[in-house]
């Protein structure tokens, strides 16, 4: 007869589980819909809208603390594979699981599925399947447990007496969770091996407190829910009907544990429109929310997915919105406040305002809206400048608004409004990474403007208020104020407002920089660099002690040396780096990245190609400004048709007995008179410039050889300084200087000796320096900005003569190098140019 059935039961037990499942949904429907016909519908929607936000708070707050035991499932899940994810990855694929299979059941496809895709590292699809069916018979061992609890209750108290005739379902539910742990004891090295004892009554625990946490969560929702009834009696009920929806094999015990509760509750005392309200909030609070929870754990766990398979550009993506979103939001709150405030009723009769009136914050008093106001726009140009130090001061601000909206203004829309912001700034803090703001000309007159502005509009609404102008004139409404002392305590407000923004701009500009240290050159250092790498041919300007230095170590030592002066915002880098070529690229990495973190704009000024090529890799755009001539010594000669007229002018001044001879130094005191004296006579009168050119100085002249030429009377009329480059490979000059008694063609015959000085020590180049704007934008297809350039060049020659230099040069070039001015991408030119003709025009010493 066993075995006959057995047969039956394997032939056809699909299709009895779909007969029973169905009966059951059939029973359900059936008094359900008895039910439902004597509820007060209208009652039951009035009851659930009069709840208040704490009961909803707590309830939510409920819920995720009574599905937090059914993490221990996945916990045991990982030791049973003998895997080792992070816990923080087994919350997030506990929860997202374990919310789901609530409704769908654990042991069910759907469970098997997800916890097969989460942990497919650990073992095939088969391993991992076997192993949550193992576990899937330790779920309802909790509620067996607590059947316990439900008997004893019913026996002790005389309100759950009539339960006892579900006495032996409590029992044998009571028996479930022994005689199961008996038996997988019995097979622990068989069907149940590596279920260790402590692995099994960790699983049984976790078990214990799902059960008793949800049995606690649903007469906590009654209690909370204000509904009189015998709390205690409760408990042996819902246990009752969860082992009546656990028999009725539908998921989540639905409509069969419903309808249980619904017929008991009602025995017990409990209002019809009662009970339909305590089963939804717990269906809500205990199935919905967490799953709802569980859904955003999913769409973060695909975002992380979408970013390792895309490079992580969806997230940089998402910060930079968050950040523009809620830089406009917090700018365009702070306005609207100070509109709010300064033009008392103006949301009142204009719709559009009204519209997004929650975004102003009209925190009650004057003084306060418009403080708050000026405050969060200091906080907003810290935000939009990046600066890391803003966060938690507009975290602050923002938090005390929402709490002012809540428990102020009373107003859900207001407090979201802030929470948005909140959110959006929480968001992009990743994005806030400098040190500091650089509060420029830009920025303050944008700020200026804007209070300024709000001041005078406040005045004249006040001037508007005033007695004497209404006893001729009607103020519109909209600029009414209360009262004059409303308007004077907005006055004040502006006033504080204006200090509390200085306090805070002060705040965020102030940082411990590595960019402000001193101009006086540490030689040693610089000479040491040079003596092991070289120079080039702007190293020497460092003797000038007019530009700072940045050094570039590797393993503590010195590689590279930038040379560069602090204007406003940005930082004017003169020249090609110094020192080790083979790290100029991580060099200017290094500078770049550490002069964004303090909110300087870094500008390369006269930087060769390659550089340029390894700057715009960087995210510089560049301009041609003019080109290096250089002359291969080598070829050169006085000899042949090209260099006629060149070598009759050497002939000439040779017969009128000029003389030229290279002196090394140090110097006496007398020639430095000489050469200071021909110096001011060819500058006459003029200011010496900086930065990109040398200037008369007692020490920089030492520094170096100078080649002076004599007239035949012995008056020295003409001085040429070399530069030092610590190395052969180039032999440039710096000050090229002559008396206004000097004869004509005498530069020719400096650079003709120079070029010699240059053969007979074995210099490969000599670098005549740059032509400005030389070859700049002559192409149809030039940028706009190089061909207004080329317009300079063509124009300019009666202020720089850059024509007659390029064609002075011409005669002894033998190839042009192009040099250009770097600048950072989306940045204005026009204020890089204003910067470094600043620079370059201004002298430090």
């Amino acid at each position: 007869m066993i075995q006959r059935l057995q047969q039956i039961w394997g032939k056809y037990h699909l299709l009895l589980q779909i007969a029973f499942v169905a009966s059951m949904l059939a029973f359900v429907g059936v008094a359900a819909t008895s039910f439902f016909k004597t509820v007060d519908w209208g009652q039951v929607n009035l009851t659930l809208h009069q709840q208040s936000p704490r009961t909803l708070l707590l309830l939510t707050l409920g819920g995720i603390i009574a599905v937090i035991p059914m993490l221990g499932y996945d916990f045991t899940l990982n030791r049973l594979l003998q895997a080792n994810y992070h816990p923080s990855y087994l919350i997030r694929c506990g929860w997202m699981t374990n919310t789901l299979t609530n409704i769908a059941g654990f042991g069910g496809i759907l469970g098997s599925s997800l916890r097969a895709l989460f942990y497919h590292e650990a073992g095939d699809r088969k391993t991992i399947i076997a192993a949550v069916a193992k576990l899937a018979l330790f779920l309802s061992t909790g509620l067996s447990v607590i059947c316990w609890l439900a008997l004893g209750i019913i026996c002790f108290n005389p309100v759950s007496g009539h339960l006892m005739r579900y006495g032996i379902w409590i029992i044998a539910g009571g028996l479930y969770a022994p005689l199961l742990i008996w038996w997988t004891r019995r097979h622990s090295q068989t069907l149940f091996n590596g279920l260790t004892p402590r692995l099994e009554a960790f699983v049984v625990v976790s078990s214990i407190l799902e059960w008793l946490g949800v049995t606690l969560f649903f007469v906590a929702t009654g209690a909370l829910l204000q509904i009189q009834v015998n709390l205690l009696a409760v408990i042996p009920l819902y246990i009752v009907a969860q082992i009546i929806g656990v028999l009725s094999m539908i998921p989540g015990a639905l409509g069969s544990f419903d309808v249980i509760m619904m017929f008991e509750l009602v025995n017990l005392g409990v209002p019809r429109t009662s009970v339909i309200v305590w089963l939804l909030m717990f269906r809500v609070f205990y199935y919905v929310v967490p799953l709802l929870l569980g859904g955003l754990l999913g769409l973060h766990q695909a975002w992380v997915g979408l970013n390792q398979a895309l490079n992580q550009i969806p997230r940089q993506s998402m910060r930079q919105l968050s950040y523009l979103l809620g830089t406009i939001l917090m700018y365009s709150t702070g306005l609207m406040m100070l509109l709010a405030a300064i033009i008392p009723n103006l949301t009142d009769s204009n719709q559009f305002l009204a519209r997004f009136y929650p975004l102003t914050f009209f925190i009650l008093h004057q003084l306060s809206t418009i403080m708050f106001a000026i405050i969060l726009l200091a906080c907003a140009r810290g935000i939009s400048s990046r600066v890391a130090k803003a966060y938690w001061p507009t975290m602050i601000v923002l938090g005390v608004a929402s709490l002012n909206a809540y428990f102020n203004l009373a107003s859900p829309s207001v407090t979201l409004s802030t929470w948005v912001i909140m959110f959006l700034v929480w968001k992009m803090r990743p994005v806030l990474y400098r040190k500091k703001l650089q509060y420029t000309l830009g920025k303050f007159t944008i700020d200026a403007v804007i209070f300024a502005g709000s001041m005078l509009v406040y005045m004249l609404v006040g001037y508007l208020n005033s007695p004497k102008y209404q006893i001729k004139h009607t103020t519109p409404n909209y600029l009414l104020f209360p009262g004059g002392h409303i308007w004077a305590s907005g006055f004040i407000g502006m006033l504080i407002g204006l200090i509390l923004m200085t306090i805070m701009i002060r705040f965020l500009m102030h940082a411990n920089e590595p960019f402000r240290g001193s101009y006086q050159l540490d030689l040693p250092r610089f000479q040491a660099l040079i003596n092991r790498f070289g120079g080039n041919e702007t190293s020497h300007l460092a003797l000038l002690n007019d530009k700072r230095i940045y050094y570039y170590q590797v393993a503590g030592q010195d590689q590279v040396a930038l040379m560069y002066r602090v204007k406003y915002d940005k930082l004017i880098v003169m020249g090609n780096p110094i020192g080790n070529q083979t790290v100029v690229a991580e060099a200017l990495h290094a500078f770049t990245s550490e002069a964004d973190i303090y909110g300087y704009l870094p500008v390369f000024y006269e930087v060769s190609g390659p550089v340029t090529m390894q700057l715009h890799e960087l995210g510089f755009d560049f301009l041609k400004i003019g080109e290096d001539g250089l002359v291969t010594l080598a070829d050169f000669t006085l000899a042949g048709k090209k260099q006629r007229s060149q070598r009759a002018l050497i002939h000439k001044f040779e017969r009128e007995g000029y003389t030229f001879t290279m002196v090394e130094p140090p110097f006496e005191a007398e020639l430095m008179h000489e050469l200071k004296a021909v110096s001011d006579d060819w500058l006459h009168g003029q200011i010496e410039k900086g930065f990109s050119l040398g200037f008369f100085d007692d020490d920089y002249i030492n520094a170096a050889p100078v080649g002076i030429v004599r007239s035949a009377s012995g008056e020295l009329v003409a001085f040429v300084t070399l530069m030092p480059t610590g190395g052969k490979e180039l032999l440039t000059i710096d000050l090229m200087r002559h008396s206004h008694t000097a004869p004509s063609g005498i530069m020719d015959l400096l650079f003709v000796r120079m070029f010699e000085y240059g053969q007979d020590h074995g210099y490969p180049e000599f670098d005549l320096g740059m032509a400005p704007l030389a070859n700049v934008g002559e192409s149809n297809f030039s940028f706009i900005t190089e061909r207004i350039a080329h317009f300079i060049y063509q124009y300019g020659t009666r202020l720089y003569g850059f024509q007659g230099l390029r064609r002075y040069k011409e005669k002894y070039v033998s190839h042009w190098k192009s040099r250009y001015l770097v600048y950072r991408k989306k940045h204005s030119l026009v204020a890089t140019m204003i910067a470094l003709v600043q620079v370059v025009n201004e002298r430090r010493k």
